[in-house]
């Protein structure tokens, strides 16, 4: 059975179609997420971030690189990342008090 281009291209957008909503969904949550951050800490409820860093990166080993932070308004606790071997490590710390709550391998 021989497909055309035409058919492909087809197949093609409506996949990129069907994709496009849970990628936009979880942008927008992200955002929502950031936004909310950022008002936590102007309000004085929660640590900048740059204060977490500067608490939580010292504690891991040398051999692990950080990637960065997600920031989770419901549980009010960043997720740093860090890669070791290969591996990524996340860091749950409540954004109170910089406490480390869990580290997942």
């Amino acid at each position: 059975m021989k497909i055309s281009k035409a058919s492909l291209a087809i197949c093609a957008a409506v996949a990129a179609l069907a994709v496009t909503p849970a990628h936009a969904q979880s942008r927008n949550q992200s955002r929502g997420d950031q936004d909310r951050a950022r008002a936590e800490m102007q309000a004085g409820r929660n640590l900048p971030i740059r204060d977490i860093e500067r608490r939580i990166i010292p504690q891991m080993r040398s051999q692990d690189e950080y990637i960065g932070f997600e920031y989770d308004s419901t549980a009010q606790a960043y997720r740093l990342k860090f890669i070791r071997n290969g591996r990524m490590i996340w860091v749950d710390v409540d954004a109170q008090t910089a406490r480390v709550l869990r580290v997942s391998r």
